[in-house]
C-alpha cells in the first residue's frame, strides 16, 4: 500500500475504533501508526488492541507502528459534600490535607508534593483552567489561595501547576506496571505525559532497555525551558497542545509549536502534532475551515506525523476524520509553496558520514529527477537522516528488522519494507531496484539512488552511495 504523502497519521484507538475491521478501515483511509491511550486501556484491552493491529499488518503487508501512551501523574482535587460548588472571584479558598469533603471555603488535595513545593504567587488551574486560584499563603499542610478566575468546581477535578516545579517522576506506579505490560507486548513506541525534566526520560531508558523507542510528550512550561536536553535524551517529540494550552498562555501555543517543529527537524527526530486537530469531527462529518488550516500549517512546517484523539477513539466519524487529514496533508504536500517551506527551513548536516550521504543523496535525486532514495537500515538511524534532509523525491526504507520498520513508519516521507539483507553489492543493488518497482515507486529504465554501510549488516557505518537504473523486467538493477 502506497500512500500519497510524506506527512504520516497517528490515530487513536478507542470505543469507536477498537475493533479488527475498524482499525482496518482507519488504515486503509490512512492511518500510519495507532495510539493506544492507557489512561483509558486496561492490560487485557492493549492486549487485545495490539493482537488487533498486528493482524491488520499482515493482512496489509505493510509494517504499522504502535505507539503506547502512558497516563502520567493525574493531579486532582478531592470530594465536596454536594459535589461542588461556586465560587466568588476574589473569595479566599484553601486545598489542605484534610480529607474531609470540601464546601465553599476548603478541599482535600490528596497531593503532599504540591502542598509542599507551591510557593505564595505560584497559580493552580483547576478543571482545565476553568477556575484559576493563586497561592496567598502556604504552611505545608494547606495552600491558602484567592479565586482570580471562574467560579465552579466539583469533585476530583484535574489540578494544573504551571509555576511550580514539583518534586515527581514522569512515571507514577500505575505507569510502571502499564509500561512493562506494553514492552512484553511489543509496541513501538512509549509516549510519556508530564515530562518536566531529562531524568523523566533516563528513569524510563533503564526500563525499556531499548526495546522501544520513547517519546516525550512537551505539555508543561518546565519542559518547554528545557526542550534542548529533552530532546537530546528522547527518540520523538510530540506537541501536547491540550495540556500546554491550559498550563501556559494560549496564544503562546502556536509559537511553542513551530519551536518544538524546529528543533526535532535540526535534530533529526520525530515530531508529531497533536490534539484539537479535527475536534469538530467527533460529532460533525466534516471539520471546520479553522481546523483545515490548523492541520495544513503542521503539514506546512514539515511536522512528521498529525495525530487524531477523540476524533478516531470516541467520534461519530472515525474513518471520515483520517481520510480528511489524508486528503488535507495530500493537498498541501502538492502545494507550489509547499517545497519551497522545507527548503527555507533546512538546517546544515552535522558532519558525520551518514550526514553527508544523506544531504548527496538528495541533491543528487533532485537534480537528476530520480524516482526514490533507497535506504538499507538496520538501526533506523540512516532512515531517520534520510528523513532529515525533507527530500522532494520518496524514501523507501529498507530493514531486515521488522521492529526497524515499524517504528519509521512514524518518520515524515519513509515507505517502510520488511526485507532480507542482501548478500552482496549486487544483490543490494538488484533488490533495491525490484521493491522500488513491486512497491509502485519506480518503472522499467527510471533511475534511482542507493544509499547503505559498507561492509554490509555494520549498523551506524552509512557510507556508501550509487546511482542504478531499474531494469528492462523492473525487476533488475543495472
Amino acid at each position: 500500500m502506497k500512500r500519497n504523502r510524506k506527512v504520516k497519521i497517528l490515530a487513536t484507538l478507542g470505543p469507536a475504533s477498537s475493533e479488527k475491521e475498524q482499525i482496518a478501515a482507519l488504515h486503509k483511509a490512512g492511518a500510519d501508526v495507532f495510539r493506544i491511550n492507557m489512561s483509558h486501556a486496561d492490560h487485557d484491552l492493549m492486549r487485545t488492541l495490539v493482537a488487533r493491529i498486528r493482524d491488520v499488518e499482515k493482512e496489509a503487508g505493510r509494517p504499522i507502528g504502535i505507539l503506547a501512551d502512558l497516563q502520567g501523574p493525574k493531579l486532582r482535587v478531592g470530594t465536596f459534600a454536594d459535589k461542588g460548588v461556586t465560587l466568588e472571584v476574589g473569595q479566599d479558598f484553601t486545598l489542605d490535607d484534610d480529607e474531609a469533603p470540601g464546601d465553599t471555603t476548603r478541599v482535600h488535595l490528596p497531593h503532599p508534593e504540591i502542598l509542599k513545593s507551591v510557593e505564595p504567587g505560584h497559580r493552580l488551574l483547576i478543571d482545565d483552567g476553568r477556575l484559576q486560584l493563586v497561592c496567598v499563603e502556604t504552611t505545608g499542610t494547606a495552600l491558602k489561595c484567592r479565586v482570580v478566575a471562574g467560579n465552579k468546581i466539583s469533585n476530583r477535578k484535574g489540578v494544573s501547576l504551571p509555576d511550580t516545579d514539583l518534586p515527581l517522576g514522569a512515571l507514577t506506579e500505575k505507569d510502571r506496571k502499564d509500561l512493562e505490560a506494553v514492552l512484553e507486548t511489543g509496541v513501538d513506541w512509549i509516549a510519556l505525559s508530564f515530562v518536566q525534566r531529562p531524568q523523566d526520560l533516563a528513569d524510563v531508558r533503564k526500563v525499556a532497555r531499548g526495546r522501544a523507542a520513547l517519546m516525550a510528550k512537551i505539555e508543561k512550561p518546565q519542559a518547554v525551558k528545557r526542550l534542548s536536553e529533552i530532546l537530546e535524551l528522547s527518540d520523538a517529540l510530540m506537541v501536547a497542545r491540550g495540556d500546554l494550552g491550559v498550563e501556559m498562555p494560549i496564544e503562546s501555543v502556536p509559537g511553542i509549536q513551530k519551536q518544538i517543529t524546529r528543533a526535532c527537524r535540526r535534530a533529526g527526530k520525530p515530531v508529531v502534532v497533536a490534539t484539537q486537530m479535527l475536534e469538530s469531527m467527533i460529532t460533525a462529518p466534516v471539520p471546520t475551515r479553522a481546523e483545515v488550516s490548523d492541520v495544513a500549517t503542521a503539514v506546512f512546517e514539515g511536522a512528521d506525523a498529525v495525530m487524531l484523539s477523540a476524533e478516531s477513539a470516541a467520534g461519530e466519524y472515525p474513518v471520515e476524520a483520517v481520510s480528511m487529514m489524508d486528503a488535507i496533508a495530500t493537498k498541501v504536500e502538492r502545494d507550489p509553496t509547499y517545497a519551497n517551506i522545507l527548503n527555507a527551513q533546512r538546517s546544515e548536516p552535522e558532519s558525520t558520514g551518514a550526514d553527508a550521504i544523506s544531504l548527496a543523496s538528495r541533491q543528487i535525486a533532485e537534480t537528476l529527477n530520480l524516482s526514490a532514495i533507497i535506504t538499507y537500515t538496520s538501526s533506523g538511524t540512516t532512515g531517520l537522516r534520510a528523513a532529515r534532509e525533507r527530500p522532494h523525491v520518496p524514501i523507501i526504507a529498507l530493514s531486515p528488522v521488522v521492529e526497524t520498520a515499524r517504528r519509521l513508519s512514524l518518520v515524515w516521507g519513509t515507505h517502510c519494507v520488511v526485507s532480507a539483507d542482501a548478500s552482496d553489492l549486487d544483490d543490494m543493488v538488484d533488490r533495491a531496484c525490484r521493491i522500488a518497482f513491486e512497491e509502485k515507486f519506480a518503472k522499467p529504465g527510471d533511475r534511482v539512488i542507493i544509499t547503505a554501510g559498507v561492509p554490509l549488516r555494520t549498523p551506524g557505518a552509512t557510507n556508501m552511495l550509487r546511482i542504478a537504473y531499474v531494469g528492462s523486467d523492473g525487476l533488475s538493477g543495472i
